[in-house]
């Protein structure tokens, strides 16, 4: 259940199976409770790996996997984080993509911040 002290932050990554990263700043303290992605197409030949960091650091528990098995368009996939989530104002989130897929297939990323 989501309460009025949770906010959301979205980034579009152009291609979810070009290794690289995409980058948010979270405009207020609090823990990223939950990371989403959905895809815009099917992926091939491997899953792609996403990494959430803060600053460069992992988020415990915030690595997404897309799986390319049966993969389409609105596939939704999330992690939990349970550690190493904790944000401040000014701190930047990243998605970061092991490129292992194939195909050019943009994905979206939402992070929940409990206050």
């Amino acid at each position: 259940m989501r309460t009025l002290n949770d906010y959301f932050l979205t980034v579009k990554m152009a291609d979810v199976s070009t290794a690289g990263s995409v980058h948010v700043v979270a405009p207020d303290n609090g823990k990223i409770i939950k990371v989403m992605s959905v895809i815009d197409g099917a992926i091939a030949t491997a899953d792609a790996g996403i990494t959430t960091k803060i600053n460069g650091t992992a988020v415990t528990g915030g690595a997404i996997t897309i799986a390319n098995a049966s993969s389409a368009a609105g596939d939704v996939d999330s992690a939990e984080p349970t550690a190493a989530n904790a944000v401040s104002e000014g701190d930047y989130i990243s998605f970061t993509t092991d490129g292992a897929s194939t195909n050019t297939v943009a994905a979206t990323f939402t992070v929940i911040i409990r206050r």
